[in-house]
């Protein structure tokens, strides 16, 4: 008798990579001569990353350098979640938080897709913040991780192919 073979969708960060990233966008920050004397830093302020500066075109340079320290770190950028920058005395700031966990709304979003264009077989259970799929053919299992790869609303990691 043939079981089901199953995986787990998750959307988890690295955060000591996220640490590394930030640590750079600092460095870079204070050697960049167009950075010099506007006031630009990056930090973690509890659980949000908080940037900086005087004006808001220089706020929003720093989240650039911030983001591509990121991408070349291997983190999606679909896990920064960044504000607008707004003023605060003398000047502008913007904070931003890593996704951790697929939200419950997401997660129905990926079971409608699964239900509507996965193989047959296919099968998910939302499970806390992840979701589990199982179907008795691998090949189908390998069709619908395909098919999730193109997902835009996450960044989605697939673990436990069994």
């Amino acid at each position: 008798m043939a079981s089901d073979s199953t995986f787990d969708v998750v959307s988890k960060v690295d955060s000591q990579e996220v640490a590394n990233a930030m640590n750079q966008a600092q460095k870079e920050i204070a050697q960049r001569y167009d950075f010099k004397g506007v006031g630009a830093e990056v930090d973690f302020s509890g659980e949000k990353i908080l940037m900086k500066a005087n004006s808001e075109e220089r706020v929003n340079a720093v989240l650039d350098v911030f983001q591509s320290k990121l991408v070349k770190r291997g983190i999606s950028l679909k896990s920064l979640e960044s504000g607008e920058p707004f003023a605060s005395g003398k000047e502008y700031r913007i904070e931003s938080s890593i996704k951790e966990g697929i939200a419950q709304d997401v997660a129905k979003k990926i079971n409608k897709l699964i239900r509507d264009e996965a193989p047959k077989g296919v099968k998910s259970t939302i499970q806390g913040d992840e979701l589990r799929v199982s179907s008795k053919s691998r090949d189908d299992l390998q069709a619908t991780m395909a098919l999730l790869r193109d997902f835009e609303e996450a960044d989605l990691q697939f673990i436990n192919f069994r």
